[in-house]
């Protein structure tokens, strides 16, 4: 189940590694079905902590015999505990009406995703849309990136981009992409309103099929001799301008969130 999407889809469950990650889902409320812990759990202040935690949130926690956390968990080093958890994704029609939002298109990696959602729920973004084609974000390693943040931010699991980008212009939603130059520079554009900020793959960006959904590009300029920006890092830098706007009263008075 750890590594199998088809199997996480089936079940409409994924699995959260580790005491940070499950900790946040405890006190999130998010919906735990069961917790398992290795032996020597009781040796991790913190593993132990939500183990505490779970019961007196009325979870099921179950013991594994020796080694059998090792087989099954997918990290290299495994962490003495894990989850099972309903999976927590929103319908598109959830988020509409907030701002800003980040799609991914194409994002493949789950590494990124997870510092994607992560960075995004630290600067108060409205939530994180996944395309068709972009990674899984209940990938492993998409769940221990997040640091938790996935218990914290709405996220979509959208059709294709085309569709779902179409359907975020037709609520007003002004939808920006990122691309290395020729956009607006992201500290001076204009980012009141409902906006999408739209991320392609990490090699290639987006694709021109999409150039009729966009309705404007951002370009974060770099002084550098470095190409690019990590579409992670290109999504942190996005998300805390609009926090820094929103801290300033920059955004107008259409910003919801």
């Amino acid at each position: 189940m750890v590594r199998q999407r088809s199997f996480r889809i089936a079940e409409r469950a994924f699995v959260a590694e580790g005491a940070r990650v499950l900790e946040a889902a405890v006190a999130a409320g998010a919906p735990i079905e069961a917790l398992y812990v290795a032996p020597d759990v009781e040796a991790s202040k913190s593993a132990n902590s939500v183990v505490i935690a779970a019961h007196e949130s009325g979870i099921r926690v179950y013991e594994l015999a020796t080694g059998v956390m090792e087989r099954v968990a997918d990290a290299v080093t495994p962490q003495p505990i894990l989850g099972v958890v309903a999976m927590l994704d929103v319908d598109l029609a959830a988020v509409v009406g907030a701002s800003p939002l980040i799609v991914c298109v194409d994002v493949r990696d789950p590494g990124n995703l997870g510092t994607i959602i992560r960075s995004a729920d630290a600067a108060g973004a409205a939530g994180v849309i996944c395309c068709a084609g972009s990674g899984d974000l209940y990938n492993p390693k998409a769940v221990r990136s997040s640091a938790g943040s996935i218990f914290h931010i709405p996220l979509v699991v959208a059709p294709s981009a085309a569709e779902t980008l179409d359907v975020l212009g037709a609520a007003g939603v002004r939808r920006l992409s990122t691309v290395m130059r020729g956009g607006d520079d992201y500290s001076t554009a204009d980012l009141s309103g409902l906006v999408a900020i739209v991320l392609g793959n990490e090699a290639s960006g987006l694709g021109s099929y999409l150039d009729e959904s966009l309705d404007g590009a951002l370009t974060i300029p770099i002084d550098g001799r470095a190409e690019s920006l990590n579409v992670a890092m290109t999504a942190s830098v996005l998300c805390f301008e609009f926090a820094r706007r929103r801290r300033v009263g920059a955004l107008g008075p259409s910003m919801t969130k």
